[in-house]
């Protein structure tokens, strides 16, 4: 994903969707991570719900998975009615909540891009990349939305570790990174590149895939049943 979302090879790399993982490499090929391990490793990403105050997700919520109420999704979750994976595609609903002004879904997210910071921060620093030019590679299902708030949150706090990265959204497939990384090794000329990046494209790999992530949830209620319990839906880009 790094290589895919720079023209470079090297920078640091962080990718936020089920998981969060981060990568970084140094000019002099020194590299450093943080690999998605889940509750094994305390990372800490994707669809989140909040406690505490009232939030228009308790409404939001419930409505996605067809059920009434929240405490309805957590007993249809516990008794595995509905999928526990299913819990990552609330992530969009906490980043719509956070742009009406919900409180709690603001701290969602702002808590997200610090998570961002923190791990791009600490990869920067140990490589000793702080007084370089670095790019700054955001990766995954959550950066493929257009948040300019969380990523301006995300960009002030890196540049307080590395006042001269750039931070860059990746828009094209991380296997387009893995062909680039290709072509690299064999010294291809930059035009095998620039044509490798125009033929890639998320919508040319996974044209159905992008469909049905951007019709689900206009069309959520094609997938419950008569029960109010929700089928699984089809291909969800991540």
């Amino acid at each position: 994903m790094l290589r895919a979302g720079s023209e470079r090879t090297w920078g640091v790399g962080v990718v936020v969707g089920s998981g969060t993982n981060c990568a970084g490499v140094a000019p002099d090929g020194r590299q450093v991570r943080f690999p998605a391990l889940g509750e094994l490793s305390g990372d800490w990403g994707g669809g989140e719900d909040g406690r505490g105050q009232r939030t228009t997700l308790q409404r939001l919520v419930p409505e996605h998975f067809g059920l009434r109420s929240a405490l309805a999704v957590v007993e249809a979750i516990h008794l595995g009615l509905v999928g526990r994976d299913r819990v990552l595609e609330l992530s969009p609903l906490v980043f719509s909540a956070a742009e009406t002004g919900d409180h709690v879904a603001m701290r969602i997210v702002a808590r997200q891009a610090d998570e961002v910071v923190t791990m791009a921060g600490t990869a920067i620093r140990r490589l000793g990349l702080g007084g370089d030019d670095v790019d700054v590679v955001l990766g995954g299902g959550v950066f493929r939305r257009d948040d300019p708030a969380f990523l301006e949150r995300i960009r002030a706090g890196i540049a307080k570790v590395a006042p001269a990265a750039t931070v860059r959204q990746a828009t094209a497939p991380p296997v387009v990174g893995a062909a680039l990384l290709g072509l690299d090794r064999l010294g291809a000329a930059p035009a095998a590149a620039e044509r490798l990046r125009a033929t890639r494209t998320h919508d040319r790999l996974h044209p159905r895939q992008r469909a049905a992530a951007s019709n689900r949830f206009p069309k959520q209620s094609a997938h419950y049943q008569t029960h109010g319990i929700p089928r699984r839906p089809g291909l969800i880009a991540r």
